[in-house]
């Protein structure tokens, strides 16, 4: 009998396809990202004999955030007072007037205010905003405001509209 030649083509299996597809990526990933995980500093050995002193550039070093500068406190004494009453309580003035000049404050006038102010407040000129807020914290005042056009720029004006 004559020997039968069969040729066949046999495809591999799904399995097959896809291990082979996952290794060829896997060869282009690394391929593509060889460069990437070398570290970008490198350690220097110095010869045999010698020592290594470390040197580091200024860009290298750790620079530190720069201190804020802390301002120096109020000086009290040294700032300007003025006092209003624009309550129905005689006095008020003078007497607020007295507490604030013995908490250190320089109070150079006490009087009425005329006008419709919506709580206590120490009103002030822009460059004495930090001794209004000393000022409002040393007696306990809730409200600060930037003066407005009818008060003086060199003092801070403190209108009462209650009991502090």
């Amino acid at each position: 009998m004559a020997a039968r030649s069969q040729r066949s083509v046999v495809f591999p299996s799904p399995v097959v396809l896809l291990s082979i597809l996952a290794v060829a990526m896997a060869v282009v990933a690394f391929v593509a990202t060889r460069g990437a995980s070398e570290p970008t500093e490198r350690e220097v050995v110095a010869p045999a004999g010698q020592t290594a002193s470390p040197t580091t550039s200024p860009s290298a070093s750790p620079t530190k955030a720069p201190k804020p500068k802390k301002k120096p406190p109020v000086e009290r004494g040294k700032v300007f007072v003025e006092v209003y009453n624009n309550s129905g309580i005689t006095g008020l003035a003078g007497t607020v007037g007295e507490q604030v000049a013995t908490a250190g404050w320089k109070v150079v006038g006490t009087d009425n205010w005329y006008g419709t102010i919506p709580t206590t407040t120490v009103y002030y000129p822009a460059r004495l905003e930090r001794a209004a807020k000393q000022l409002a914290l040393d007696l306990g005042i809730d409200r600060t405001a930037p003066a407005d056009g009818a008060m003086r720029l060199d003092r801070l004006t403190l209108i009462l509209t209650g009991e502090i």
